[in-house]
């Protein structure tokens, strides 16, 4: 397996990539996370935030031990101190690699699930598989109030913590926007997203706060890091007393990724899945 590359010139995102007929876990490729952390001032073992990275595939399937498909969708669970994260076409190219490989049972596809991601991860990744019409899979909304309604002026499409200015007011409040965009670092493809962010601390001034999150708009980076750039410009220039940012990025390619980070104690809504997912 791919362990330890330091740059992504070897990974097969952006490249034309032949699709594997049977399983076969080198496929997989770690991206070290400390790289695109050392910028925001974090530093690998002192994370100032907790969380995980939440994927959902939802073209998963296998042979049965009789050579019958069964299809589910997978719900996958990354701690954000794992020193890896998993690049996504390396993901799907692997669980490809299961659709014609014959398992004695869902349990044995799961544990050779955790067991391949948790190795290339370097730390247990939790394995959830759902039939197709599970009501655990059913869309549901984001808590809190919707930021895009706001009629604001935007000339700017890079993020800017200037953008973030508080009041003396002290608030606990659950906001969200589905204007959410950045693009993939290394081939450009536009990733929408919708981000939620709930916190107790000085009143964020919510115009603000809409014109830094459309400034991701150009930006280009990994769902996860995107995420730990705005919940560190959070805390910076808010300094809230407890803070949770979540964004539930649109699929592409059969995945979903949905990271979230917070001050430690604060955990984000149970498990829900947007209509765009």
């Amino acid at each position: 397996m791919n362990h330890r590359p330091e740059t992504l010139a070897d990974a097969p995102l952006g490249r034309e990539s032949a699709y594997p007929e049977h399983y076969d876990a080198s496929l997989l490729y770690a991206i070290p996370r400390a790289a695109n952390r050392a910028p925001l001032g974090i530093e690998e073992g002192a994370l100032p935030f907790v969380g995980e990275d939440e994927w959902h595939a939802f073209e998963v399937s296998w042979l049965n031990a009789r050579g019958k498909p069964v299809v589910a969708v997978a719900r996958f669970r990354l701690p954000a101190d794992s020193p890896h994260l998993i690049e996504s076409k390396s993901w799907k190219l692997y669980l490809n690699g299961f659709n014609q490989s014959r398992f004695e049972s869902r349990e044995a596809v799961i544990e050779t699930l955790e067991r391949d991601l948790a190795h290339v991860a370097g730390a247990a990744v939790s394995v959830e598989l759902f039939g197709v019409d599970d009501e655990a899979l059913m869309p549901r909304r984001l808590p809190g109030e919707c930021l895009d309604e706001l009629d604001i002026e935007i000339d700017d499409y890079t993020p800017s913590a200037e953008h973030l200015v508080v009041g003396e007011e002290i608030v606990e409040e659950t906001l969200h926007s589905h204007l959410l965009k950045s693009n993939c670092p290394v081939t450009g493809q536009p990733d929408w997203g919708s981000v939620l962010i709930r916190y107790r601390g000085p009143r964020l001034d919510r115009e603000g706060l809409l014109r830094y999150l459309i400034g991701y708009r150009q930006h280009q980076d990994f769902h996860e890091h995107c995420v730990e750039h705005i919940f560190t410009d959070l805390m910076a220039r808010a300094r809230p007393e407890r803070l949770l940012v979540l964004a539930r990025y649109v699929r592409r390619g059969g995945l979903d990724i949905s990271p979230w980070r917070a001050t430690p104690g604060e955990r984000p809504p149970e498990p829900l899945r947007l209509a765009r997912q």
